[in-house]
C-alpha cells in the first residue's frame, strides 16, 4: 500500500469516501455506524457538535485520514479521535513553533503528496489517523461555528452532507429507515428574537416544537436521513419582515473585562430591503475585466458583448494579464460614446501570450486603486492558466478587500485554477461559472453582467444607541455596499460599565440601519437585550475572534509588536480559532495523557513524553485537476456532445463578406440620401471564433456580431450601410417601409436592429441586455410613433415581435 513512506496516488483516490462536501479517506470503505450531531441556530449563526463513529469492517487493517474543507466563514474549534486507549487531538501552536514540530513529525510527507496528487481541489484541515485495525472504530469529534447564508426568500439556510449519514439501502428502503434512525441522533434548537417562524427540510424530522412561550426558541430532530444520500438542507424562517438581526453573547466570566471574551459581543446581519426595480438607480458601478491572454483568440466576442451591453454613466476598464499586466486605461473611464469606440477598437490588439500568470500582482495593482465614490467595483476574471504557487496570496488580497467589491470567474473547463476561481467569487459573494466552449463564455458572463447591473445598497452606516457608561467597538465594519439577495456580518465589543441597572426586560440598546438604493433612503431601528442567556460555548465571540485575527493579520502586525502578537497567538489558541499568527499540530496521546492535557494549556515539553507523539494534520490547500461536482453524468454529457460538436466544426465562420463589408463601407462615398448612415466603428471583423454546424444553422453569428458592434453606447443604432446589410435588407427597402418622413432615421433604425435581436432570442439569449438599453432610449425620445415602427419593421423582416417588447 505504500511507497517511500508517501500513500500511492491509487491508494487515495480508491479511499475517496463518496463525494460531497467532507471525506474520510481510506483504502477500503469503512462504515458510518452511528452519528450524533447537535446543532444551535441562532438567527444567522450556526454552533455544531458532532460525534461519527466509524467501524472497520473488513479483516485486514486500514490506515485512514479525515478531511474536512474549510471556508472564511466556517470556524473549526476543536477536533480529536478516539481509538481504542489512544486519542488524536488536534491543537493550535505559535505559527514557528508549530513549524518547528512539524519538521520533527514523521509522515508529513503524506500531506504534502495529499496536497498535490489529491484530485479534488479546495482548503480543508486533513489529519492522518493512522491503522485502524479489523472490526475496530474510531469515534471522531468535530465542532465548528460558520455564520449560515441569507436565501432569497429570507430564510437562514444550514446544509449537513449525505455522506455523514449512516447507508440507506434504495431497494429495502423502509427496513433501512428504520435501522438508520436507531444510529441517528440529530437535533437542531433554534433561536432568533424576532420569533421562529417555519423550517423546511428535505427529510423526515419532528413537528416544530416551541420551548419558549413567546415563539422565540424552539427544537426539531431527523426522523431519518435524506433519501439517496442527498445532502441535509435545512431553511429557518424567521417571523416578520426586517433587515437587521442582533446576537449579544454574553462575556466569560473567567477573562479579564476589557479583552474580547472579558466583555459581551454583539453580531449583526444586515439585510437591506432592496428592490428589484429602481426608478432613479443613481451611479451604475465600475466594471473591471479581466482577461487572461492565452483565451483572447476565444474571447473578443465576449468583451465586445460585454462592453456593449454596460450601460451609459458607469466606468469601466479592461486589463490584460500573463507574465505580465496591462490595462486599457491608466484607470477605469466613463462609459462614453468616445470610450465605447475607443475600447472596442483596441480589443484585438491584446496579444497572445502563453508565459506566466500574474494574477496576483494585477490585483494588487487594482485593489490599490482608489473606489470611485458611489460607483460599486466590480470584476470579471476570465482564466485559463494554473497559478497554484501564488493561489494562498490571492486568496489573501481578495479576503482582504473582500467588502468592497465582487468577482465573477470564468475558469475554463480545463483551467488547473478552477478551485481558486470558485474561491474568489464565493468569497466576495459573486459567482463562478465554469466554460465549457467558446459558445459559453458570452452567454455566461453576460447573465453574470444582468446579475452586476441589479440594484445595490450604498451608504451603508450603523448608528448605535447604549445605556451611559457602555461603548461600542466595531471588530468588522459595516461594507462600503450590500449587493441584492445578500446579507452582511458586522461584529461588535460592547466595553464599559453601564452607569444603570440592565435587565433583560429593560430597553437594552438599539441600532440603527441607514442605507441607500438609487436616491431613495432607508433606516430600519432595531431593539435589542443587554442581557441574554449565557452560551459557554462561545459561539459569537470565536466567529468576532476569528475576524479580529485576521483584521490584525492584514493591519500590518509585526515582529516588533511583541505584545500585540503574543496576545494573538494566546486568544487564538484559548478559542482554539485558527489564525494567521497559528497552525495545527496533532497530538497522539494515552486517554489518561488526555485527561491531564485537559486541564493544562499546551505545553510543548509534553510533546517529549513517550506515551504521546505528532501526527500530520494541517490546513491544506489542495491542488487538485478537478472540482467535485464535476463527477457528474450530466457534466459528463455536456462534455461529451460539446467535444463532438466542435470536432465536426473545425471551420472557422465565412468572414469574407464581413471584412468586404467594413472595407467597402470605409472607400466608398456616401450618396446624398444616405448621409446619415454613418461609418461603423473601428472593429476587427476577422475573429477566429469555431463554430458549431449546429450553432451556425442556428444563428448566423458573423451577422449578430456586426449588429451589435454598430450599436452605439445609449443603445441606439444608426442608419448605415452596414447595418442594412448585416440585417440583410437593402437601402431600397428600408427607405421605403419608413412608416413617415417624420420618423427620425436613428429611431427608425434602433427599431429595425431591436425586432431583428428579438427574432434570435429563442436560438442566442445573449441580447437581452443590449435589447434593454434600445427600449430606454427609443422611450425618452420624443414623438416616436412606436407602433407604426414596429409595425413596418415587422413586415420588413418578415416576423411578428409583440408591442411588449418595449417594455422590458
Amino acid at each position: 500500500m505504500r511507497k517511500s513512506g508517501i500513500l500511492s496516488k491509487q491508494y487515495i483516490h480508491r479511499g475517496l469516501f463518496q463525494r460531497g462536501i467532507w471525506f474520510f479517506s481510506s483504502y477500503l470503505k469503512v462504515e458510518l455506524e452511528t452519528v450524533t450531531v447537535n446543532v444551535t441556530i441562532q438567527d444567522f449563526v450556526a454552533d455544531v457538535v458532532s460525534e461519527l463513529v466509524f467501524r472497520n469492517t473488513q479483516q485486514v487493517s486500514k490506515e485512514t485520514v479525515f478531511i474536512f474543507p474549510v471556508d472564511s466563514d466556517t470556524v473549526v474549534h476543536t477536533f480529536y479521535a478516539t481509538m481504542g486507549d489512544t486519542r488524536i487531538e488536534a491543537m493550535l501552536w505559535e505559527k514557528e513553533e508549530a513549524q518547528d514540530l512539524c519538521k520533527a513529525t514523521s509522515g508529513m510527507e503524506n500531506l504534502r503528496y495529499l496536497q498535490d496528487q489529491w484530485d479534488l481541489q479546495g482548503p480543508v484541515f486533513a489529519c492522518f489517523l493512522g491503522t485502524l485495525p479489523p472490526n475496530r472504530e474510531v469515534a471522531i469529534s468535530l465542532c465548528y461555528v460558520q455564520e449560515l447564508p441569507l436565501q432569497p426568500d429570507g430564510a437562514a439556510q444550514f446544509c449537513w452532507p449525505g455522506e455523514l449519514f449512516p447507508d440507506t439501502e434504495i431497494m429495502s428502503y423502509i427496513s433501512a429507515e428504520e435501522e438508520v434512525s436507531k444510529n441517528l441522533h440529530f437535533c437542531i434548537r433554534l433561536k432568533s428574537a424576532h420569533g421562529v417562524s417555519h423550517v423546511a427540510v428535505n427529510s423526515s424530522f419532528t413537528p416544530l416544537q416551541y420551548t419558549a412561550p413567546d415563539q422565540t426558541s424552539a427544537e426539531i430532530s431527523l426522523k431519518s436521513s435524506p433519501c439517496l444520500r442527498s445532502h441535509l438542507n435545512l431553511l429557518v424562517y424567521y417571523r416578520g419582515p426586517h433587515a437587521l438581526s442582533a446576537v449579544v453573547e454574553k462575556r466569560d466570566s473567567k477573562a479579564p473585562r476589557g479583552s474580547l471574551l472579558g466583555d459581551p459581543v454583539v453580531m449583526l446581519t444586515l439585510m437591506p430591503d432592496i428592490p428589484e426595480v429602481v426608478p432613479d438607480p443613481g451611479q451604475l458601478g465600475e466594471f473591471l475585466f479581466l482577461m487572461d491572454r492565452s483565451l483572447f483568440r476565444d474571447a473578443q466576442n465576449t468583451l465586445l458583448f460585454l462592453l456593449k451591453s454596460l450601460p451609459l454613466g458607469c466606468y469601466f476598464n479592461i486589463y490584460s494579464f500573463g507574465a505580465t499586466f496591462k490595462a486599457f486605461y491608466p484607470q477605469s473611464v466613463e462609459n462614453t460614446q468616445e470610450s465605447m469606440d475607443n475600447a472596442v477598437g483596441r480589443i484585438s490588439s491584446i496579444c497572445p501570450d502563453l508565459g506566466g500568470c500574474d494574477l496576483l500582482g494585477l490585483l494588487r495593482s487594482i485593489y490599490s486603486t482608489p473606489l470611485l465614490q458611489g460607483h460599486h467595483r466590480q470584476l470579471f476574471i476570465f482564466i485559463k492558466r494554473k497559478i497554484s504557487s501564488e493561489e494562498e496570496a490571492v486568496m489573501a488580497e481578495v479576503y482582504r478587500y473582500r467588502d468592497h467589491h465582487r468577482c465573477f470567474c470564468f475558469p475554463t473547463n480545463r483551467c488547473d485554477s478552477f478551485n481558486l476561481s470558485q474561491a474568489m467569487a464565493l468569497e466576495t459573494k459573486g459567482e463562478c461559472v465554469c466554460i465549457h466552449s467558446r459558445m459559453d463564455m458570452t452567454s455566461e458572463a453576460l447573465k453574470c453582467l444582468q446579475r452586476a447591473l441589479q440594484p445595490v445598497a450604498t451608504g451603508i452606516s450603523l448608528h448605535w444607541k447604549l445605556p451611559p457608561g457602555l461603548e461600542v467597538s466595531t471588530i468588522r465594519k459595516a461594507p462600503e455596499i450590500i449587493f441584492q439577495g445578500h446579507q452582511s456580518s458586522i461584529y461588535a465589543q460592547i466595553h464599559g460599565q453601564a452607569q444603570v441597572r440592565v435587565d433583560a426586560k429593560g430597553d437594552g440598546g438599539a441600532v440603527t440601519l441607514q442605507s441607500h438604493v438609487g436616491s431613495q433612503s432607508f433606516t430600519y431601528t432595531l431593539r435589542f437585550s443587554l442581557s441574554p442567556s449565557s452560551d459557554d460555548r462561545l459561539p459569537v465571540h470565536r466567529m468576532a475572534m476569528m475576524h479580529l485575527l485576521w483584521k490584525l493579520a492584514w493591519e500590518g502586525t509585526s515582529r516588533a509588536d511583541e505584545t500585540t502578537q503574543h496576545s494573538a497567538v494566546k486568544c487564538s489558541i484559548s478559542l482554539g480559532v485558527p489564525s494567521p499568527f497559528t497552525s495545527s499540530v496533532a497530538v497522539r496521546m494515552t486517554q489518561r495523557d488526555a485527561w491531564h492535557h485537559d486541564s493544562l494549556p499546551p505545553d510543548s515539553s509534553m510533546l517529549l513524553s513517550p506515551s504521546c507523539n505528532l501526527v500530520p494534520c494541517q490546513l491544506l490547500w489542495l491542488r487538485g485537476f478537478r472540482a467535485v461536482w464535476f463527477k457528474s453524468t450530466k457534466f459528463w454529457m455536456v462534455q461529451k456532445c460539446q467535444f463532438c460538436l466542435e470536432m465536426l466544426g473545425r471551420k472557422a465562420p465565412d468572414t469574407e463578406a464581413l471584412t468586404q463589408l467594413s472595407a467597402s463601407c470605409k472607400e466608398r462615398k456616401l450618396l446624398p440620401e444616405e448621409q446619415a448612415m454613418e461609418e461603423p466603428p473601428a472593429f476587427n471583423m476577422s475573429w477566429d471564433w469555431t463554430i458549431s454546424p449546429l450553432s451556425t444553422k442556428l444563428c448566423d453569428f458573423s451577422r449578430l456580431r456586426v449588429v451589435v458592434a454598430l450599436q452605439k453606447a445609449n443603445g441606439s443604432w444608426a442608419l448605415t450601410a452596414a447595418l442594412v446589410s448585416a440585417l440583410g435588407l437593402s437601402k431600397a427597402d428600408v427607405e421605403g417601409q419608413r412608416p413617415s418622413e417624420d420618423v427620425q432615421p436613428t429611431a427608425w433604425a434602433t427599431v429595425l436592429a431591436l425586432v431583428w435581436l428579438h427574432q434570435y432570442k429563442w436560438k442566442v439569449s445573449w441580447s437581452e441586455l443590449l435589447e434593454a438599453k434600445a427600449c430606454r432610449w427609443l422611450r425618452d425620445q420624443a414623438e416616436v410613433q412606436l407602433d407604426e415602427c414596429l409595425e413596418a419593421a415587422n413586415s420588413l423582416l418578415g416576423c411578428f415581435v409583440e408591442p411588449s417588447i418595449f417594455r422590458i
